[in-house]
């Protein structure tokens, strides 16, 4: 039987979205098979659509969703003295969903003017399907003691502290700028500067709820990126003519500044995610800003007031700018007008704003309390799945026991910078970035990063002369001399292998800027493969909705005969099993069984036989069409015997070109995320990024490589 969990807000304005979202995500990463129920649907617009955290979560997760019952027909039923009926329909649709999940996650209804009976149907509903209750609040205005008593009063209403259904509370927007009335205004001013005594104000929290019966289950503390809107949806909000759409879809709008000052004065204020107000009368503004953004500041957007146009002049003279991605946008009204539009702005997130939905369920989840969650499936029966959520919580943690150095060749590039610094605050690794430390630091400034403990700096130039003997000795045979070693250490990744053969760093990522060739091949030279690896391959992890697929070998061997097919084989299952991935092994062909003839599916029946004598510990079989292999009922006709086909999370690819096709196209078609390559045989790890790689790219490909030199030990 499923556990049912009901968040219960105790007042407007707790954020009871992005604790629901964060909620599911820590029960996701811990794999609990989870389900989603909002009885009554409570759009902020009033009208008679889904309420949006069910949005949010039926186009971003595969999470099973009842159906809500629209507000007006629940309203109905109230004033009609239809309780009665209106709690029959929710047990029905609850009942849709319970069977098949482990817990069910019930949002309530937040209490507003429009709304004053959520309370009295919050302790309906949960008495009804028998929910754990906990509360959801944020501190506002109040102190510690303050929150307590508000929460004690909450409590009251649902038969205080001695109703052994109360599980707990989770406090969210610690350290939130508020107003007076304790509504969340971080609006038109330096206010969006996040508070740094959030540890402190945790602390304190803790310390006035020890002492009380209600359990403190989350402390979740406010962030500017829980609220950092796309410049897209600032610009729809304002009614605004879009002069330069730029990057108007994925840039974000951190801080809004007046530019009323002059120039000198407003320096300070052009900065990363700056939504800059100005009159198109200042070409001073708009210089300066253009300026600011070519020199690598990624202002958010420049808003224009007063209906003027940009002169000619200007644009032209801005237009490398323009071209580079600066969004700007022009509202009707004057700049007092418009400050008021803005203050009206609704800062919660859109459901199409993956982004965000992202960050917000990750920041969330991991303020959850973890025994919680863990307390939550115990008793019940289910099959534990390693989802996308699991997998990238897996990944991190596993990196964080591993506390591995990497080093990353581009040190200078943005996005390595700031895959460094949420390295260094995640505690995923610790990353050594290589090259000028002015330019490093110039650069960080400019993406608004703070490289602190954590992040190493090593000037290329200082150190390259330390590695010229050492170069010659590992290649001396190959015709390496001092003067060809000094102009090979003038390459940041040589230089970074160096490092990793002298043992200075355990792993090596690159390839944000360079090709695979210029990563691959210093360590191929240098590293060299593992003891009783004959060749290097790779493998990509497949973040498929509902689980997580490895492929192998998409990136590096063209064309391997059936022994290096073989061994891709085992060193995939192995890699699968290493980061928590039970190794069913497809090895894929145009052919299933016996069937099929030709060299090709000789090929892969040779390879799969001489794995699974190698190592017979290991679930391998095939060839398998690939739809024998992912698809039960395609695989009962098929493969009715075999021990993979239908459940295979392995897959083995004959050929470099069907690997590659293959990944590529179920990456593109599935929209999905991937992480790889991940080289495999190499006697320390090296990993290859692709050129178009995000930030988060980096991040866990990092992770992936603290994991495995730590299974290099």
């Amino acid at each position: 039987m499923s556990r049912t969990i009901m968040l219960v807000p105790i007042s407007a304005g707790v954020g009871l979205t992005s604790v629901s979202l964060g909620v599911l995500r820590a029960m996701e990463r811990k794999g609990v098979n989870v389900s989603f129920f909002k009885p009554i649907a409570q759009p902020r617009s009033g009208d008679d659509i889904p309420d949006l955290t069910s949005s949010i979560i039926s186009a971003s997760s595969d999470i099973k969703i009842a159906e809500p019952t629209m507000m007006s027909e629940a309203e109905s039923m109230i004033s009609n003295e239809k309780m009665d009926v209106l709690l029959e329909q929710i047990v029905e649709r609850y009942n849709a969903i319970s069977n098949s999940s482990e817990v069910v996650l019930i949002e309530g209804l937040v209490p507003t003017r429009k709304h004053p009976f959520a309370n009295q149907v919050n302790a309906e509903i949960a008495k009804t399907l028998g929910a754990e209750i906990v509360f959801v609040a944020t501190p506002g205005t109040n102190n510690p003691a303050q929150l307590k008593e508000r929460i004690d009063v909450a409590c009251s209403n649902f038969g205080g502290t001695k109703n052994k259904s109360i599980s707990g509370v989770i406090i969210n927007k610690l350290n939130a700028p508020v107003d007076e009335a304790g509504r969340t205004r971080p609006d038109l001013s330096e206010i969006f500067d996040e508070a740094n005594n959030t540890a402190q104000a945790n602390i304190e929290v803790m310390q006035i709820f020890n002492s009380s019966p209600i359990r403190v289950l989350g402390c979740v503390p406010w962030k500017v990126e829980l609220i950092a809107t796309r410049a897209i949806d600032m610009a729809k909000h304002l009614n605004a003519d879009i002069i330069n759409a730029g990057e108007i879809n994925s840039r974000r709008i951190k801080s809004i500044t007046f530019c009323a000052r002059s120039l000198p004065n407003m320096i300070e204020h052009f900065k990363p995610g700056s939504l800059l107000v100005t009159s198109a009368d200042r070409p001073d503004v708009i210089v300066a800003a253009a300026l600011a953004s070519m020199n690598g500041v990624e202002i958010g957007a420049i808003l224009l007031t007063g209906g003027y146009d940009i002169p000619t002049s200007i644009a032209n003279l801005c237009k490398p700018a323009f071209d580079a991605g600066l969004p700007i946008f022009k509202a009707q009204g004057n700049t007092w007008q418009t400050s008021l539009n803005l203050q009206s702005f609704n800062l919660e997130v859109p459901a199409d704003d993956k982004e965000r939905i992202e960050f917000i369920n990750d920041h969330v989840a991991s303020h959850i309390d973890g025994p919680w969650i863990d307390s939550l499936s115990e008793g019940t029966q289910g099959i534990r799945r390693l989802s996308p959520p699991a997998f990238r919580y897996q990944l991190t943690e596993f990196a964080r026991r591993a506390g591995k150095r990497i080093v990353l060749p581009e040190g200078d590039e943005p996005r390595t910078v700031k895959a460094a610094a949420i390295c260094a605050e995640r505690g995923i690794a610790e990353c050594v970035l290589l090259g000028n430390p002015d330019e490093i630091k110039r650069v960080a400034a400019q993406q608004g990063v703070e490289l602190g403990a954590g992040v190493t700096i090593i000037n290329s130039e200082e150190v390259r002369e330390n590695y010229v003997a050492r170069l010659v000795e590992l290649r001396g045979a190959k015709g390496m001399t001092e003067v060809v070693a000094r102009e090979k250490l003038e390459d940041s990744v040589f230089l970074g292998t160096m490092m990793l053969e002298a043992g200075e760093v355990d792993g090596l990522v690159s390839g944000a800027v360079h090709t695979t060739a210029n990563t691959i091949v210093p360590p191929f030279q240098i590293i060299k493969t593992a003891p009783g690896a004959s060749i290097v391959s790779s493998v990509f992890f497949m973040l498929l909705p509902d689980q997580v697929l490895v492929y192998g070998d998409c990136a590096i061997n063209p064309d391997p005969n059936a022994e290096q097919l073989a061994e891709i084989a085992i060193q995939s299952a192995d890699s699968a099993k290493a980061f928590g991935i039970d190794p069913r092994v497809a090895m894929i062909s145009y052919s299933t069984g016996t069937s099929g003839k030709g060299a090709d599916v000789d090929k892969v029946r040779e390879a799969t036989k001489i794995a699974q004598e190698k190592r017979p510990d290991l679930v391998i079989d095939g060839p398998l069409q690939y739809d024998a292999a992912i698809m039960e009922n395609v695989a009962a006709s098929k493969a009715p015997n075999s021990p993979v086909a239908g459940k295979a999370t392995v897959f083995v690819f004959p050929d470099l070109n069907t690997g590659n096709t293959t990944y590529k196209a179920v990456q593109r078609s599935a929209d999905l995320v991937s992480i790889g390559p991940m080289l495999q045989g190499m006697r320390k790890p090296v990993n290859d990024l692709s050129r178009g790689a995000l930030v988060d790219d980096i991040v866990y490909t990092v992770a992936l490589t603290a994991i495995q030199a730590a299974q290099a030990e």
